[in-house]
């Protein structure tokens, strides 16, 4: 697979993100592959944003990835911890500046209020709950994750474990997904 100038496209990551039993748990894998090389299988791309109430997840091109992460920790300091509202103005902006529409990326974020979809098109998804919780996947093996999370969600498993065994299946099945998994937790309402 080649980018539009036919250089090899970089894969990057899954993330997934279960919301169950008062948790809320996002979790990712480590690897990042240039073509068909695994460049890294360690890299780190879940962590802790406003002042540690606020995790996320991306995935995607990773400097592009750590660009978005950067402006979304300053307008959550912009708009006093408020997750939504700084979303949607990191969307806008997002999708609005000329440098920002070509950064390649995608992040699952969540707090104990909310937890949300950022697409460089400018989207703020919420996913609508199940009885059971909430799940979204996003990345390389992000479809394989959310498939393996579902199936779970409706299972005695806490969210961390239904978490971390959707992404060992993801990684059973996506070649650009490896089982070195990061994991970042919050108490959720």
């Amino acid at each position: 697979m080649t980018d539009q100038l036919g250089a090899p496209s970089m894969h990057a990551t899954t993330i997934v993100l279960v919301r169950k039993g008062g948790k809320t748990v996002i979790a990712g894998d480590g690897q990042v592959s240039l073509g068909q090389t695994i460049i890294k299988g360690n890299a780190r791309k879940v962590r802790r944003l406003g002042k540690g109430e606020v995790i996320i997840g991306f995935a995607g091109a990773t400097a592009d990835a750590f660009t978005l992460s950067e402006r979304l920790e300053a307008k959550l300091e912009q708009y006093s911890g408020q997750l939504l509202r700084a979303c949607v103005e990191l969307a806008k902006d997002w999708r609005t500046d000329r440098y920002l529409r070509r950064l390649e990326a995608m992040m699952l974020v969540a707090d104990k209020n909310a937890a949300l979809v950022l697409t460089g098109t400018g989207d703020v998804l919420e996913p609508e709950p199940s009885a059971e919780g909430v799940v979204m996947g996003i990345g390389s093996g992000g479809n394989y994750a959310l498939a393996a999370a579902r199936a779970l969600i409706d299972t005695d498993l806490d969210a961390e474990t239904i978490a971390r065994r959707a992404l060992r299946i993801a990684a059973d099945i996506c070649v650009y997904t490896n089982s070195n998994i990061v994991v970042e937790t919050i108490d959720s309402l």
